[in-house]
């Protein structure tokens, strides 16, 4: 699903293009930043992962962006969402390089998503976090979030299950 950029004070969230692949595999995959994502963390690269990833951009159910600063067009981690088919809700997802935590950056690019959603008509925003993550928690309140249910899930390898709070951010 493609969009035009969405614009925030430090970012622009743009559509993701296949150079982008190896990016957010690097993000997903790493045992530390992929801690509560889905992705098992591998050692090594996985290019056969890497190569179905690069087709994201052209995903029909999802958008897949990635966020870069204006000045320098540096990307800082990766963002989705995906829109349910009445497109009055829209469930975001967030990730952070570890280069840029604790700079705001997940909360500027989850209030992007949230006020694009809003303009789009939507009448709630629905965010996943894993119950373990503090600072994702942290983002999905600041937005306004509350949390609504729980959910668990396996990551993707591995035996681990994870659990999820389901939080919304109604209009």
């Amino acid at each position: 699903m493609k969009i035009k950029n969405i614009e925030t004070s430090r970012l622009l969230l743009r559509g993701f293009t296949k150079d982008d692949a190896l990016w957010a595999y690097s993000i997903w995959n790493d045992k530390e930043m992929g801690k509560y994502l889905p992705d098992e963390g591998k050692e090594e690269i996985d290019y056969e992962y890497v190569k179905q990833l690069e087709s994201l951009g052209e995903d029909d159910e999802c958008c897949y962006l990635i966020p870069v600063l204006k000045d320098s067009l540096e990307p800082v981690g990766t963002c989705s969402f995906i829109m349910s088919e009445d497109k009055e809700i829209y469930d975001i997802a967030y990730c952070v390089h570890k280069d840029f935590w604790n700079k705001g950056y997940a909360t500027e690019i989850a209030q992007g998503m949230i006020a694009y959603a809003r303009s789009q008509g939507a009448k709630k925003v629905t965010i996943f976090v894993s119950q373990e993550n503090i600072a994702s928690n942290r983002v999905a309140q600041k937005c306004g979030g509350e949390i609504v249910s729980e959910s668990t899930y396996k990551k993707r390898g591995t035996d681990i299950t994870m659990k999820d709070y389901k939080y919304e951010v109604i209009f």
